[in-house]
Parts: C-alpha cells; structure tokens; sequence
C-alpha cells in the first residue's frame, strides 16, 4: 500500500485529540519517527533503546526472555509498520482510590498492585486504541503493552511526563497511575520538535534528587536510578516468575500477592497529583478483589480462582503462582492460624505450591 502523504493540520490533530477523548483516554501525545534515510539515521532508533541494550545486557529481564525478542523491531517501529511516520501515545488512569490503607497493609490479607484491581487493561483498551489508528490512518499497528515497544519512551518523545528513577513514565500533573498504549501510524502529524541528548536531562528529568522510590523498596530493585533489576523486583517475582521464589528474597516480599506499588506510593508526584479514573472497569468490586483473605486464597482450587479472576490481569499468573505468593504471605504474617490451610497444601497437585507450603509452616513456627 502507497505511503499516505498525509500531514495532518492543527484542526485534523485537534480532531484527533477530540477522538481520543471521546474513548477514554485520559492523555495523548504525538512524537514524530525521523526518517530513517537521514544523514544521521541512527536518530530513527527508538529513544532510550541504546539504554534498554544494555539493560538486556546485564541480564536485568530474567527469566523475560520475550522482552529480548527482536530488539530491531524495538529500535525502529517501520519494522512493525513499513510506512510509519508519527507515534501517537495515550495514557489511562488506573488511580481508583477505591480500598482504605487498612486493609491493603492488614498482614492477614494479600495485596494486590492496583492496575490489577479490576478488568484486564489489554482487554479494555486494546480496542480503543485500534479504533484511534483506524481514525488516523489506514497503516497503523496499536500496542497496549504486547509489542515490541518501548512505551514509556514513546512516551515521554511525546510530552507525556518523564521517566523517574523508578523506570516510570510521570506526568507532572498526574503521577504514574498510568497504563500506556502506542499506535504507529502512516501519517505525519506535527508535533513539536523532539528534545535533543543534551537538552533532555533538564526539560524532562522531574525527580530532582529525590530517592524516595529507591530507598523504600524492600529488596533493593534498583542496580541505579532509571535501572530496575527484575530478579529483585516484587512484580517480577509475584508474576512473570515461574518457579521458586529465592528464599533469601521471600521475607522481603510482606504480604504482595500479584505485583507492588511501592516505588510509585512513594512519589512526591504521585501523592499530590494523582487523579481518580474515569474508568469504572478499572475500580474493585470489593475490597477483596485488591487484598483478600490470605486463609481464603490458600484454600482456592483451580475453579475457584478461575471464576474469581477470569478476565482480570491476575490470571497470569495462574492459580500455582497466586497460591505460592500467599504461602509467602502467610509466613510472613506469622500467625498460627494458617497453619491449617498450609498444612492442607502439603499435599497440592503443585510441587511448587508444597515446597512454599512448607516454607511458611517453618517460618511460623520459628517465630511462636
């Protein structure tokens, strides 16, 4: 299909706003790809991409063996839409605001990161996101975080906040509460220039010196500021890990069921800006849908969890890993009351869930 030689207009880009709005989306931002037969074709790659080279390097995915996947197609996105011409990134809040501390901090419970309190984001927004391209161009490839994209990159080339130390993308106005999308599209839409290497730290770095997010994590993620290690990161361990949790690391973990919100409940920007969704998808149906009983979910058998959590980002988890997270849990709570249920999982279907079973008995009775 011909390239479309299209360079949208300040009406059709604000008509593009307007659109964008009208689905849902909270924020957008426009970045322009540079033409990849310029004298100075490196500046196609992808921004950050140099960095997240050498992220991959130093072995920081783990055991995320697909975030090193075709890292052409990260460096350069005609690779996914031959006649890419402009980004267009869109930002959804998932702040609900919706369950008291209490209960979150309440050791008997298991916490849940709030993106995943409701309705799975990639069933949500996903087609929203493709409705936007369609209404832009005829060429366009939509992502909601399952391509070869760098979207807090993207994100931040298109005026949508900056990337704190904690690897976030932060709007100065509206915290981190965020889920990005990115659609390519072949259209060229102005948009203002992009900021150069030199002049980046200064227009777009906010944290300052700032190290809250740094200090307050309990195992220690970050190798550097804007360096996340995934191998200690609690999100990393209570989700994409499918094996063991490293015993060192589980007390460190509290009582975090399916991801952690520390580094961004910790942010200066995040406490003061943050604004509540307008989308109810997002928002519990209760309080258990964020932090449940720990005494239930170590009960739950593959029904019970898949009715529970159908449809929700908790499902990837899968029944083996949620129960392992709550075997992790209730050691740490260290109340005698689970042993019962652990003692029950002593006998699981699931290696893994008896071998964090018989963790938490040892680390309860350690402690009477």
């Amino acid at each position: 299909m011909p390239r479309e030689q299209c360079l949208m207009t300040d009406s059709l880009k604000a008509n593009i706003i307007s659109r964008a709005l009208e689905l849902g989306f909270d924020l957008i931002g426009f970045a322009p790809l540079v033409d990849a037969t310029a004298p100075d074709a490196t500046s196609a790659l992808t921004p950050h991409h140099s960095a997240f080279m050498r992220w991959l390097a130093q072995g920081y995915h783990a055991e995320m063996g697909y975030l090193a996947r075709e890292p052409q197609k990260r460096a350069d996105p005609r690779l996914v839409l031959l006649n890419a011409q402009t980004a267009i990134v869109v930002g959804v809040s998932y702040d609900t605001l919706a369950v008291p501390m209490s209960a979150l901090a309440d050791p008997s419970r298991g916490r849940i990161a709030r993106y995943a309190w409701g309705a799975d984001y990639h069933d949500v927004l996903t087609p929203r996101l493709r409705a936007l391209g369609e209404f832009v161009s005829r060429e366009n490839r939509a992502y909601v975080d399952t391509g070869p994209v760098l979207e807090r990159a993207w994100a931040e080339q298109a005026g949508l906040g900056f990337i704190g130390k904690n690897t976030c993308l932060i709007h100065r106005t509206r915290g981190s509460y965020f889920f990005l999308g990115v659609v390519f599209v072949a259209a060229e839409i102005e948009t203002a220039p992009p900021p150069t290497p030199a002049s980046r730290p200064k227009a777009l770095c906010g944290c300052g010196a700032c190290t809250r997010c740094i200090t307050a994590c309990p195992t220690q993620a970050f190798a550097a500021p804007y360096v996340l290690n995934a191998q200690r990161c609690i999100s990393y361990l209570t989700i994409e890990l499918k094996g063991a949790i490293p015993v060192a690391m589980r007390p460190q973990l509290g009582n975090w069921l399916f991801g952690c919100d520390i580094c961004q409940d910790v942010c200066p920007y995040v406490r003061r800006y943050s604004h509540p969704s307008r989308e109810q998808a997002f928002y519990p149906v209760n309080v258990d849908r964020a932090a449940p009983n720990l005494l239930d979910v170590l009960s739950w058998d593959h029904p019970t969890f898949n009715a529970k959590f159908k449809g929700t980002p908790l499902s990837r988890a899968k029944r083996r890993g949620i129960v392992r997270n709550a075997c992790v849990a209730a050691g740490n709570w260290g109340n005698a009351a689970a042993i019962p249920a652990l003692t029950q999982l002593l006998t699981d279907e699931e290696a893994l869930v008896r071998e964090h079973a018989q963790w938490a008995i040892e680390r309860i009775e350690s402690t009477r």
